[in-house]
């Protein structure tokens, strides 16, 4: 298993820490968050996101995998919280020390 780069692990454990701002601030000023399709940008779109359907319901990321894929850093994790459960993959591009883009799939 792959080391998760730095700007990636940020995201992750701000998200278990339940820390929006960290969150946010872990994203370029264009990044954004696709979540299954919907496509949230900038920090205001992505805490409002966030606040519904992330970190404002407890998530929690146990990871499982962690892999380079085209350019991506690619996460596993068991999903916990108030809101979605079960295992999930996000992927991440990242743009020197920020992540542009957090993809969410099954």
């Amino acid at each position: 298993m792959h080391q998760i780069p730095e700007p990636v692990r940020v995201l992750v454990e701000a998200a278990n820490a339940g820390d929006v701002d960290a969150f946010l601030a872990g994203f370029t000023k264009e990044g954004a968050v696709d979540d299954w399709g919907r496509v949230f940008r900038g920090a205001d779109a992505i805490r409002s996101w966030s606040d519904a359907e992330f970190i404002g319901k407890q998530v929690s990321l146990a990871v499982t995998l962690v892999e380079e894929r085209d350019g991506e850093t690619v996460v596993g994790a068991e999903v916990g919280g108030h809101g979605f459960n079960g295992p999930s993959h996000f992927s991440f591009r990242v743009e020197h020390d920020a992540v542009t883009r957090m993809t969410i799939r099954a």
